[in-house]
């Protein structure tokens, strides 16, 4: 297959989703040529997976996607919050959050915020986003059978329209073909953790009525707990489209089949408190709630992101977040090595590091569930939150215990108890509000493709870093950050970036393109080039 192969790509993605499309997305950032093959014949049509966190979002935004990503979610800009009540309509309304970000905390830490924006809405924005870069996204093209060699995996593929099949020859697979994944499964990876949690079918409608009975009122999700007719209510559009979440208990024979139409209205009209609600079903679909994290990310040349790699409950909206940062962070260093600059023992780091991320993360998920009384979840007696319970501290201030970078404490929980985004290897870099070139920009905005070294103006850090660049022949770019005229990025007045990252006077930090602290430099050195020689030889895996 090999020698005769149709097509010749670094990367085959498998799995044209969220998760696909964004690692689609990332690897056009960084230059690299791939395939995406997706067996359904579109994006998604039924809205789910509606919640971005801050952290995806800033992925997003050095993507270049986020304005457009925020047009797409215009319509639901407003809604906030998580409702609890008997009946919507008549019942006692109890917030279980009213607000995502309501001290405006976020702002100290991020540059941009969450969004609420379907699955539906957004796929189709990456998958033309990443065409519109060059990558060959194939819908109604499914994977066939794969197998890899010491150079690469040859992988066959058929169009579902029209039955041709093709060879595909590529340096790496990625799998992003969702929790039942038959890559996975043909991998012999196995998978860890609580396994099925709750089931639920979705169930898309239309009511002409429900907005002018809600009137102001706005949320992300409304939990609703009446016995008998319990589910869950989000809005799609806040006019007309609905989209309500009912329990369903396959481990009692009962069926899809048996969420008739006239139960499905029932049970909407039940649940909102309003017997005689205009309600039209649009469509139906099952969705299976799991906590699982597969054993192994990668066999050889394969890797696996997002539900391939783990399973969680959807409560927080962690689990395509922790997909898609998934995909941010093996990209870079698939381009890395496929670039020439790192060895290929660089993607061994990609299980280090986002593996124990998952498992904590899951866990979360798992816990605000139980938390939020989720409508058919009976979690364990034992369940509970506890240390590291937050959020935002789950969704952006995780540490890696191990991985491509030098120093920090293996030790450290996964999952701080408090959020402390201080310039800590293993950490995601500090935000700061900075002005280069007279635009305002964060310095996050400047990871995404390249390794960036800060360091303080008038030390040789920046004139180290060109050498280095050129000795390695790697992505490294350097900026003196500071007060004083002449610096590439300009503090404003009352900041100070170094004690922004806990850095003494006349250190450097050195940033992955995925935006993660690599080194540091604790002040000057007597040999700068050689100090960053070898962290960069070390962190590529060229030592």
């Amino acid at each position: 297959m090999e020698e005769h192969a149709d097509v010749r790509v670094p990367v085959l993605v498998v799995g044209g989703s969220l998760v696909g499309l964004s690692t689609s997305l990332f690897l056009s950032r960084h230059g690299i040529r791939h395939m995406v093959v997706e067996k359904h014949a579109g994006t998604s049509v039924h809205p789910r997976g509606r919640g971005i966190n801050a952290r995806t979002m800033e992925l997003f935004r050095t993507a270049g996607v986020e304005p457009a990503i925020r047009k797409e979610a215009s319509a639901l800009e407003a809604n906030q919050g998580i409702l609890q009540t008997q009946a919507l309509i008549g019942g006692e309304h109890k917030w279980l959050i009213k607000a995502v970000d309501p001290s405006g905390a976020l702002a100290r830490f991020s540059p941009t915020g969450w969004c609420l924006c379907s699955q539906n809405n957004i796929e189709p924005v990456l998958a033309a986003q990443s065409r519109a870069q060059g990558a060959d996204v194939r819908f109604a093209t499914e994977l066939m059978t794969f197998d890899q060699d010491a150079d690469g995996v040859s992988a066959l593929v058929k169009d579902r329209d029209t039955g041709e099949h093709l060879t595909v020859r590529a340096d790496y697979l990625i799998a992003a073909d969702g929790p039942r994944s038959p890559v996975r499964e043909a991998l012999g990876i196995r998978q860890a953790g609580s396994g099925e949690l709750f089931h639920n079918v979705s169930i898309v409608f239309r009511s002409e009525r429900l907005a002018g009975l809600l009137g102001d009122l706005r949320f992300i999700v409304c939990y609703l707990m009446r016995p008998g007719a319990d589910g869950a209510l989000l809005p799609v559009d806040n006019e007309t489209q609905w989209v309500f979440h009912a329990p369903w208990h396959p481990e009692t024979g009962e069926t899809l089949e048996d969420f008739t139409e006239e139960r499905c209205i029932a049970q909407i009209r039940g649940a909102i408190g309003v017997p005689d609600l205009d309600v039209e079903i649009g469509g139906k679909a099952p969705w299976h709630a799991a906590e699982r994290v597969a054993q192994q990310y990668s066999v050889g040349r394969v890797f696996v992101v997002g539900d391939a790699a783990h399973e969680m409950s959807p409560t927080g909206a962690f689990g395509s977040n922790t997909g898609i940062q998934d995909a941010h962070n093996l990209a870079w260093k698939i381009a890395a090595v496929l670039n020439g600059s790192a060895a290929p023992a660089l993607l061994h780091t990609y299980e280090d590091e986002r593996r124990p991320v998952a498992l904590a993360t899951s866990e979360r998920a798992s816990a605000r569930s139980a938390e939020h009384s989720h409508p058919g979840y009976v979690p364990p007696p034992t369940m509970g939150g506890g240390p590291g319970s937050g959020v935002l501290t789950t969704a952006m201030g995780y540490c890696y215990p191990e991985g491509a970078f030098l120093g920090g404490d293996p030790d450290r929980p996964v999952i701080p108890e408090t959020m402390r985004l201080k310039g800590d290897v293993g950490t995601r870099a500090p935000h700061l509000w900075v002005t280069r070139a007279g635009q305002r920009i964060s310095l996050l905005d400047l990871y995404e493709t390249s390794f960036v070294l800060l360091a303080g103006q008038d030390t040789p850090w920046k004139e180290a870093a060109g050498h280095v660049a050129r000795e390695l022949g790697a992505r490294l770019d350097a900026y003196t950050v500071g007060s004083a005229p002449g610096a590439d990025l300009v503090q404003p007045d009352g900041a100070d970036w170094e004690e922004l990252h806990e850095l003494p006077a006349g250190g450097a930090v050195l940033v992955r393109p995925d935006g993660f602290v690599a080194w540091r430099a604790e002040g000057p050195a007597a040999d700068p080039r050689g100090a960053l020689l070898d962290a960069m030889t070390r962190l590529l895996r060229r030592a």
